[in-house]
């Protein structure tokens, strides 16, 4: 959807959901342009079914390997999107004998749940790359992505994939994973982009109906763009409050990669390391990308306090061509000491998530659905909708509502007489996920309407007091109406 859609006073404007999936392709060599790779064999897979129930923009990124513990909720979010990431040097870890045992397991269960899957497609560090890998992560021992040494050779694997996978309904390709990160990615921000190249010529040559995405660039990546953003337009006060807002769980969290900052001599001080410098660097890259619509789609990844979205939106509409979707693939919650507080974070979940989809991105995908026990960081640093055993928590049973909100509806904007939130309208009704900006709001008691503070149970009639936790208000009228019967 294009996140420039909006009036002035931003409410109630329909914003059309770009619930249109892409994914990744590829062109050029390092001094020649590769030829168009030949199709490759497999077996032909059946066409996928169209989702159960009707499209919607929540979904969630999932452990393939748990599978059977997450299926019952999964099948509560049908009509949503996820996204697999597989790489190049694992599925072909002997050149020329490729295993796609492993995605095709993936494509069938996602299909199978009425759940539209999109793929990321990253190199890795192997036989068909240059250097050794540095930076090895997980129980799976994933590594950063180094340029391939033949693009040619990547764009006949480019081509195996989608032709492969465009059967089982994958829309949007992603070209590798937040490149802004030298754990993602060896190479140049120029690399990246003749990467990306070379990817998109395959992916269309493959599948002229696909979607190219790209990389995705990481959260921290984003927050240092919005904050370099502002300083270059001069609004210094803006962007010393912009980056305290949008780092308040971060800083301090990386030594001094992400230091503290009270004015705006220290911010700029706080922007100038190469790492932070990097995160700018490949965010115009990626901007130079969408404006030559070599990439379609603008993939966004979000994990910090739900009052930082304003000022992401705010970037998005400045730096996105017109007209361009944009989707989150990665939504959720850095927060090292919020375990044990479900309440709060349920509600922190539905606030970010409103906001992104009022902000006419879509789909927006929560992760992890559930949290690996064995992570590295020994707690819950990124908020899971599930406990690990697949049990659905207060955030999953919210969640799951929204889901069943916005299924075939479409999307406005709420902000106004002192609430904030998202209206989904739907044969003429509408279901308004709404909180308090500032202190308590009162909407009066009106035929037809009912209310209820999100997963605290069924809705009742009355005049309804919104407070900072999240309510859902459920009315025949429009959401415009319902404003204006508020006193601000």
């Amino acid at each position: 959807m294009d996140v420039r859609a909006r009036d002035a006073a931003g409410v109630g404007v329909p914003v059309r959901r770009a619930v249109t999936l892409l994914l990744v392709a590829l062109l050029a060599g390092c001094t020649a342009t590769p030829p168009a790779p030949k199709p490759s064999a497999g077996p032909p897979a059946p066409p996928a079914p169209p989702p159960a129930g009707g499209q919607q923009p929540f979904g969630a990124h999932w452990d393939p390997n748990r599978h059977q513990q997450f299926e019952p909720y999964l099948r509560s979010i049908s009509g949503s999107a996820t996204y697999h990431e597989l790489t190049w040097c694992e599925v072909e870890k002997e050149k020329g004998r490729p295993d796609w045992s492993d995605v095709d397991r993936v494509a069938e269960r996602t299909r199978a749940l009425g759940i539209t899957l999109n793929l990321k497609i990253r190199v890795g560090m192997c036989w068909a790359t240059d250097g050794t890998a540095e930076h090895v992560r997980g129980q799976a021992g994933k590594t950063e992505s180094a340029m391939p040494r033949d693009l040619a050779a990547y764009a006949s694997f480019v081509d195996g994939v989608v032709r492969r996978y465009a059967a089982y309904g994958v829309p949007t390709y992603a070209v590798e994973n937040e490149v802004n990160s030298q754990s993602y990615w060896s190479g140049s921000a120029a690399d990246y982009e003749r990467l990306v190249t070379t990817a998109a010529r395959a992916i269309r040559a493959a599948d002229p109906k696909a979607k190219v995405a790209d990389s995705g660039i990481s959260s921290v990546g984003y927050g240092f763009g919005v904050v370099d953003r502002l300083l270059r337009d001069g609004k210094e006060a803006d962007a010393v409050a912009a980056y305290r807002a949008y780092f308040a769980r971060r800083i301090g969290t990386r030594g001094q990669q992400i230091p503290d900052a009270s004015d705006a001599a220290r911010l700029r001080t706080a922007l100038a390391t190469d790492a932070d410098r990097r995160h700018v660097e490949f965010l115009a890259v990626t901007e130079k990308l969408l404006a030559d619509k070599v990439v379609d789609v603008r993939q966004v990844h979000y994990y910090e306090p739900f009052d930082g979205v304003p000022a992401l939106l705010d970037y998005l509409r400045a730096r996105t061509p017109q007209g361009t979707p944009v989707q989150a693939w990665e939504v959720g919650q850095f927060w090292r000491d919020g375990e044990g507080d479900d309440v709060r974070r349920s509600q922190e979940m539905v606030k970010t998530v409103a906001q992104l989809v009022a902000g006419g991105l879509g789909p927006v995908m929560w992760l992890p659905l559930a949290y690996n026990p064995d992570n590295k960081q020994g707690s819950e640093v990124r908020y899971g909708l599930l406990d690990p055993d697949g049990k659905t928590r207060l955030a999953g049973t919210v969640f799951a509502a929204l889901a069943s909100e916005a299924r075939g509806a479409s999307v406005e904007v709420v902000s106004g007489k002192g609430l904030t939130g998202v209206a989904f309208r739907k044969g003429g009704a509408s279901a308004l996920v709404v909180w308090a900006s500032g202190g308590p709001v009162k909407v009066p008691a009106a035929d037809g309407l009912t209310a209820a503070v999100l997963g605290s149970g069924e809705p009742k009639a009355g005049a309804v007091e919104v407070g900072e936790a999240p309510v859902l208000i459920r009315t025949p009228r429009a959401p415009a109406e319902v404003l204006a019967t508020v006193r601000g």
